[in-house]
């Protein structure tokens, strides 16, 4: 027996006051609004009344405070599947944008000599196969019900694009995965085929002052 679905469900907002690029590091949770992005995402799963079997997360700080409402709301526990973790990039803890921004300083410019693979973290060959082997994995542990698979916003898209048979390298502006956002995965002819896409905390974005790699 399998799962019926598997949900790939992004964190909510992180405190970022610093506006750095965060990657693995640590000591990076939510913020207040986030909480309330992960609340909503824990709802939309709830009202679809769908049965939940397992919930797995990434190991990072914010991912497994999104969980937390789920796991309360459906009393499950939480496991840890580090496959699920945000890229390594060459930029974490540095500050992107304005005057003073990682990408205004020749120092850091090799790390962009090739967006394709990308250059400056872990090629997206690489978070696509480490994904659907955790989503291959996630399907196939239990007998029944649905898996709730928190990840990152790339992570997801990776998936997203892999299954589409899109080419993974993209512009990340334009990424369909925003907070707390559900991808829903279903098996209806033997593989894995994206069933669905929502946005629970859409009307909480407009809020938002981190948004990830927009």
């Amino acid at each position: 027996m399998t799962a019926s679905q598997v949900h790939l469900v992004r964190h909510g907002e992180v405190f970022n006051p610093e506006r750095v690029l965060y990657g693995r590091l640590p000591g990076f949770g939510l913020s207040d609004l986030g909480r309330a992005m992960a609340e909503a995402a824990a709802a939309d799963l709830v009202e679809r009344g769908r049965p939940v079997a397992r919930i797995v997360s990434s190991p990072l700080q914010r991912t497994r405070e999104s969980a937390e409402p789920i796991s309360a709301a459906v009393g499950l526990p939480v496991d840890i599947d580090p496959r699920l973790i945000e890229p390594a990039n060459f930029f974490e803890g540095k500050r992107m944008r304005g005057p003073d921004g990682a990408l205004r300083d020749p120092r850091n410019w090799r790390a962009l000599v090739n967006p394709l693979r990308p250059s400056w973290g872990e090629p997206f060959q690489s978070i696509a196969d480490r994904m659907l082997a955790a989503v291959d994995d996630a399907y196939h542990s239990v007998d029944s019900g649905d898996v709730v698979l928190v990840s990152h916003q790339l992570p997801i898209w990776m998936v997203h694009r892999a299954l589409s048979g899109e080419r993974l390298a993209h512009d990340p502006r334009r990424r369909r995965c925003g907070l707390s956002s559900i991808t829903t995965l279903s098996w209806p002819g033997g593989g894995p085929v994206e069933a669905g896409y929502s946005n629970p905390a859409v009307d909480l974005q407009a809020g938002a002052t981190d948004v990830g790699a927009v």
